[in-house]
Formats: C-alpha cells, sequence, structure tokens
C-alpha cells in the first residue's frame, strides 16, 4: 500500500491504479479529506495573494467548510448519475468510493496557491490546474464506477457539473 504522500503524487499523475488503490481502501476517506482541505487552503491564499478577497481565518475556515459539503454533493450527484442514470453492465459503486477518488483528484488543485504569480503567469497556471482537474475528476469517477469508457466518464462528470452549477445558482438565488 502507498504512503499519503505516494498517493497523492500518484493522483496528480493521473495514474489509474493510484484511484483504484484509494477506492478499494476505506481508511483513505480521511486522506481524501485531508486533500480537499488542503486543495481549499492553497486555494484561497492563492487568491488572496493574488490581490483577491482578502482572506483570514474566518473565510478560510468557511471555505473550508462550504467545499467539504460541496465535495460530499458531488460524491452522491455522481453516484446517483454514474450509477442509475448511466451505469455500464459492471458498474457497481458507493458514496464512499467516490469521495475517495474525487477527493485525491483535488490534488492538482493544491498548485493553485501560484494563483499569486505575476499575470500572466498566474492565470495561465489556473488554465492548467483547471483542465489537470477535470480530467483528475473523469479518470476518478472512470475508476470509482467500474467504467470501460472514458466518454461515459465524460458524460457523468458534465452532466454533474450542470447540474451542481444549478444548485448552485438555486442555492445562491435564494439568499
Amino acid at each position: 500500500m502507498a504512503s499519503f504522500a505516494e498517493r497523492m503524487i500518484g493522483a496528480a499523475k493521473l495514474d489509474i491504479h493510484t484511484y483504484e488503490e484509494v477506492e478499494a481502501d476505506p481508511a483513505a476517506t480521511t486522506q481524501a479529506l485531508i486533500v480537499v482541505i488542503l486543495y481549499t487552503l492553497s486555494a484561497g491564499v492563492g487568491v488572496s495573494l493574488a490581490g483577491g478577497p482578502a482572506t483570514g481565518i474566518l473565510p478560510l475556515a468557511r471555505d473550508v467548510v462550504l467545499t467539504l459539503f460541496g465535495w460530499v454533493l458531488w460524491a452522491a450527484m455522481i453516484f446517483v448519475i454514474g450509477t442509475k442514470l448511466l451505469p455500464e453492465p459492471e458498474t457497481k459503486s458507493n458514496i464512499g468510493e467516490l469521495m475517495r477518488t474525487i477527493g485525491f483528484a483535488t490534488t492538482p488543485g493544491i498548485l493553485l496557491i501560484g494563483l499569486a504569480a505575476p499575470p500572466p503567469i498566474g492565470g495561465l497556471l489556473a488554465l492548467v490546474v483547471l483542465i489537470w482537474l477535470l480530467v483528475a475528476f473523469v479518470i476518478a469517477v472512470r475508476q470509482a464506477l467500474d467504467y470501460k469508457s472514458t466518454w461515459r466518464a465524460i458524460g457523468v462528470v458534465l452532466i454533474g457539473a450542470v447540474a451542481n452549477g444549478i444548485l448552485v445558482a438555486l442555492l445562491g438565488g435564494a439568499s
């Protein structure tokens, strides 16, 4: 079994064996939680250092709580879409498996601390990380749902992203 750091490196390298390992290891849920927290803190600090809204302890704590809620919600949405709407014959999964693989898929997002780099480097880095995160999510979903088709995993991620966007807009519009 790989160490926590090796799992993060494997996830960032888009190694399917790493995603399979964390999918199968219920003890990796805590590690995935830590990765999601590191991603959130890195992005918050990067935005703040880049001249965005000042980030203090309370805004960062709020962002961590919201991101953790979003992580669980995202896993639940992907579970429903992937196992009920678009399953393959071999598809079997649970929310825990999706939380672990999706959590580790956020590893590249830790580089968002680099948003503090001078323009245009910070913006370019953000674009590269966004694409990297998208590819990592597709791999995480494909492995957790035991899909043979990468296209199906792409479809699940895209449908999930649209559903998530609608939910966020509805929740944002309610305030």
